[in-house]
């Protein structure tokens, strides 16, 4: 039974700032968008989208691949794509297989979307050189202490420690 009484746990959170701030700085990225009347293109596209501008019509297994992204996660990100009309699918090498290829419209404004990434990489650097710790160091410290010991140990021994996960 649920206590009516019990504190939210929600209410504290080390992971919520970093969701915010990334929120954020999409937005930001989104208004830059608006600026330049491209509707509909969110700034998690992006990568999708140069990639296949580079690489040419995929299957979603090598989209996902190549972003290091799951073929679930990449074959709900390509239909939000689809939906937007940055992408479409053609058929593949067999009758049986399709591959994602870019629109005519996102064609046309892959360059611009090339260069909001190098101007977004650059403006990241100029803020990890104005703070005293990079968040790609942050990263990197985290991935370190996780090969240590992985986030599935440190939330289960912690599980294991609570008479409510019982």
């Amino acid at each position: 039974m649920v206590d009516p009484h019990a504190p939210d746990p929600t209410q504290e959170s080390l992971w919520r700032p970093l969701r915010l701030l990334q929120a954020s700085m999409d937005a930001d990225i989104a208004r830059i968008y608006a600026k330049k009347r491209i509707t509909g293109l969110k700034p998690s596209f992006v990568m999708e989208l140069l990639r296949l501008h580079a690489g040419g019509p995929m299957t979603i297994t090598e989209l996902a691949e190549s972003v290091n992204r799951t073929h679930s996660a990449l074959s709900q990100k390509v239909a939000a794509m689809r939906e937007a009309g940055w992408v479409q699918t053609v058929e593949g090498d067999d009758a049986r297989s399709k591959k994602v290829t870019l629109t005519d419209e996102a064609r046309g404004i892959v360059g611009r979307l090339a260069a909001e990434w190098r101007a977004t990489e650059a403006a990241i650097a100029e803020i990890e050189a104005e703070i005293p710790y990079p968040l790609s160091q942050v990263v990197a410290d985290i991935e370190q202490a996780l090969a240590r010991k992985s986030f599935h140990d440190r939330i289960a021994e912690k599980l294991a420690e609570d008479p409510a996960w019982d």
